[in-house]
């Protein structure tokens, strides 16, 4: 396959980007998108060329850190799956691909394709976590969690942390990655002491970040690679008013 490439190039925070067209020849249908970038940078290297900086890691979709928008879809346009789960029959021969950067105010572009999504860090330390005693570890079965629940925080906690639901929002919304956080604790028996506290201090910390709010536009579950259901949204909404109406997370 030959592909033209419109990628995004930025040397710095504070540097001004550009689209910058590559022509890739050889690539094989075969490949994943983050392999074909490896070629383009192999060819640029050769040229004496800065390479394309991107993030990765894994390379297996469940990481979360390979996202970029590629032809105006986060991902891309195969769907349930990751940038580095994405292979370039999904492509034509001949075909002009763009691929771009997460754009969102709460994260700022490093380099080239890479964001600083340190913001998502920040709201798991706000409240995504249990308070346990600590000392020997329980038996397996000494808490009994129904089925139901145990699959629905499963769901939840399938969330990689990618931040397509961010990146695809016109809003620039948090909220499907929030939402799963907090409900896959929420789902348990071990979540339920913190419950509403969880809420209104990790939804406190995403608006403080910057993040917009949700208007229910539902990109966030069309392009999520672990297809989450935005179910997760109305119970974190419902957390967080009987929090607010608690006072909780005041400290």
């Amino acid at each position: 396959m030959k592909l033209t490439l419109k990628i995004w190039r930025q040397p710095g925070p504070d540097a001004p980007g550009k689209i910058v067209a590559y022509e890739v020849a050889g690539v094989s249908p075969d490949s994943s998108f983050l392999e074909m970038l490896d070629t383009l940078n192999e060819h640029l290297m050769h040229e004496g060329e800065e390479p394309v900086a991107f993030d990765h890691d894994c390379r297996e979709g469940i990481c979360g850190s390979c996202g970029v928008v590629i032809d105006g879809i986060a991902h891309g346009p195969a769907k349930a799956v990751t940038t580095c789960q994405l292979h370039m029959r999904t492509f034509k021969d001949g075909d002009t691909i763009t691929v771009e950067p997460w754009r969102a105010n709460a994260f700022p572009i490093l380099k080239d394709l890479i964001v600083d999504r340190s913001a998502f860090d920040r709201i798991i330390q706000a409240g995504g976590y249990v308070s346990v005693g600590t000392g020997s570890a329980q038996d397996a079965n000494s808490i009994m969690i129904p089925k139901p629940d145990a699959d629905l925080a499963m769901d939840g906690a399938a969330c990689i942390g990618c931040a397509a639901c961010v990146a695809a929002c016109p809003n620039g919304s948090a909220m499907l990655f929030t939402a799963a956080k907090v409900g896959h604790l929420a789902a348990l028996p071990q979540g339920q002491e913190e419950r509403e506290e969880r809420a209104v201090l990790m939804v406190g910390q995403m608006d403080a970040e910057g993040f917009g709010g949700c208007t229910n536009i539902r990109e966030c579950g069309a392009v999520c690679p672990k297809e989450i259901p935005i179910d997760f949204i109305a119970q974190m909404n419902r957390d967080l008013l009987r929090g607010a109406l608690k006072g909780a997370g005041k400290r």
